[in-house]
């Protein structure tokens, strides 16, 4: 019986798991899992599974919302045997790429000259010169180099090559895909999201977690203060862009950095990128008199598609006034119960209502913002610019030409993997360089002949 030591073990393993059928059923395992992830609803509530997804049950197995909480189903892409499937399918790429790829690529390199073998296996070419001076491996050497092939000679063999760089395209393909999926396994660990509200002018800090990984860390000592908030409008006052003025204080209210964040132009500082994703307008603050302030929230109406805002005031048991808001830069209209306008007045304008000085000091309103950290994310970058750097290198062919002396003429055998065309096109300017080659050595050896009888 043979005995299997531990080293044979590994060497088995590993050449199992090199193998294309492995890396494929692991694939498909991470698609699968993939798609259920895309079907069910990710980082929900509990009661949210409990309500949409109700027991069914069949001879064979009983489905209901305990088991996607048991398999990890509502965080598919975090949970640990989906990353152990991940890590497994990385193995099984490098494993690939360093017993099998690197060496093909090596012995693409070797000089391998013609036999019997290959050229059974192999697309015949001939050229046939019935004069003997005509049967020059000079000839053939120059032919090929002439058409960029690498050439090594032997005795009477040429072996060359063209396109060895369509040969590493593989090798780059995996270390490209183990890139984005070392960076996937990045950002599920350490990444994490947060969102916030917060008022114009006020200072906060990263608290409100949308989702986290396991070994993610809340910057403590990174605070935020929104300096000001403004909306961009159209002609016809639809929203063109809004905008928020952030200042970044770092360890101990040091202040670092300060910019204005729109949607699709984010701040960026030490991996943590601030978006600007949503804003509301909250109340409107009155001064009444001289010293006494007020504040009064402002409910949201929707009237043919369009957004505005409402707040009332009692100026009497039964009598009160509207003050309504249609955006940010116009004035504010007052009226009362029935619809007359009283006024229209702006922002700091002074104003009586039953002989009390009114004046409306501002319109409060909180930007929304989306903090986002992923590690991963240039790990991810650099994978995809790999993999569609090989998509180029992948339409180079890898042609192989071998030149043999047989009798008084010289056998021609070449092989490519693609492009067969354009291989034969190779071919074509080959025959048309030697006969060029030859016809020039005949004129000069018919020169140096007439010279000689001279």
């Amino acid at each position: 019986m043979k005995h299997f030591t531990f080293k044979n073990f590994l060497w088995y393993f590993f050449k199992q798991l090199a193998r294309l059928n492995t890396a494929i059923g692991i694939l498909i395992f991470i698609i699968f899992a993939s798609i259920v992830g895309s079907i069910i609803e990710q980082d929900q509530t509990f009661s949210y599974y409990i309500t949409n997804y109700p027991e069914f049950s069949s001879n064979i197995f009983i489905f209901n919302w305990k088991w996607i909480y048991y398999l990890g189903l509502n965080h598919v892409y975090d949970t640990w045997w989906f990353i152990f499937t991940i890590i497994i399918f990385i193995l099984s790429l490098m494993t690939c790429t360093f017993l099998t790829q690197l060496p093909n690529l090596k012995n693409a390199r070797r000089w391998k000259f013609m036999s019997a073998k290959l050229a059974s296996n192999s697309s015949v070419y001939f050229i046939h010169n019935s004069l003997l001076n005509s049967y020059s491996f000079i000839n053939a050497i120059y032919s090929l180099i002439s058409t960029n092939f690498f050439v090594f000679h032997q005795k009477n063999s040429v072996y060359s090559y063209k396109g060895l760089y369509g040969r590493i395209a593989p090798i780059i393909v995996h270390f490209s895909i183990v890139f984005v999926l070392l960076g996937s396994i990045l950002s599920f660990l350490f990444g994490f999201v947060t969102q916030e509200l917060v008022p114009n002018g006020e200072i906060f800090h990263l608290k409100n977690v949308i989702s986290s990984g396991l070994y993610s860390i809340l910057p403590i000592d990174l605070f935020c203060r929104i300096e000001n908030f403004y909306i961009d409008y159209n002609n016809d006052n639809s929203i063109k862009q809004f905008f928020s003025k952030i200042s970044v204080f770092y360890r101990n209210y040091k202040f670092v950095n300060s910019r204005l964040v729109a949607v699709n132009s984010p701040l960026f500082f030490k991996g943590n990128t601030f978006y600007q994703t949503d804003w509301q307008v909250n109340a409107l603050r009155f001064k009444l008199g001289s010293n006494k302030f007020i504040q009064k929230k402002l409910s949201k109406i929707i009237i043919d598609n369009k957004s505005y805002w409402i707040c009332n005031f009692f100026i009497s048991d039964h009598k009160e006034i509207f003050f309504l808001v249609f955006n940010l830069n116009d004035s504010i209209m007052i009226c009362n119960s029935d619809g007359i306008i009283f006024a229209l007045v702006n922002i700091g304008q002074k104003f009586y209502v039953n002989n009390i000085l009114f004046s409306i000091e501002q319109i409060m309103t909180t930007t929304g913002l989306q903090i986002k950290v992923d590690p991963g994310i240039n790990v991810i970058y650099c994978g995809f610019f790999m993999l569609m750097l090989t998509t180029i290198i992948s339409y180079l062919s890898y042609s192989q030409i071998w030149v043999h002396g047989c009798h008084f003429s010289l056998e021609l055998i070449g092989s490519t993997n693609r492009a067969v065309l354009f291989f034969e096109e190779d071919i074509l300017q080959i025959k048309k360089y030697y006969k060029r080659y030859t016809f020039i050595n005949l004129l000069q050896c018919y020169s140096y002949t007439n010279y000689l009888l001279k």
